[in-house]
């Protein structure tokens, strides 16, 4: 009886309908141009979105490191060490603020 209310408790969203127009709405990210942006283009934005970088909101250029070796070490992000010191001061420059740590 418990797998049957499991099964019926997943399965209802996907009756759910609705009988209007639904509009995603678009938000622009800022994406500031300058040195490094091309490091981050072919390292970062393959993968995800620069919202995702926004969205970090200003940081350190420790945490932008940090954030950089992350990508590099646990998701494969193939980064050699200049492309990560270009994106790193990238980041810091444009997002960054103004704190080494």
């Amino acid at each position: 009886m418990k797998k049957i209310i499991i099964a019926a408790l997943l399965a209802a969203p996907l009756f759910a309908q609705v009988n209007e127009k639904i509009e995603v709405p678009y938000v622009p990210f800022p994406i500031k141009m300058g040195t490094g942006f091309d490091a981050v283009q072919a390292n970062c934005l393959t993968c995800h979105s620069f919202g995702y970088i926004i969205n970090q909101g200003r940081q350190s250029k420790a945490f932008w490191r940090e954030k950089v070796d992350k990508m590099i070490i646990h998701f494969k992000a193939p980064m050699d060490e200049a492309a990560a010191v270009a994106t790193t001061d990238y980041l810091f420059e444009h997002y960054g603020n103004d704190k080494l740590k």
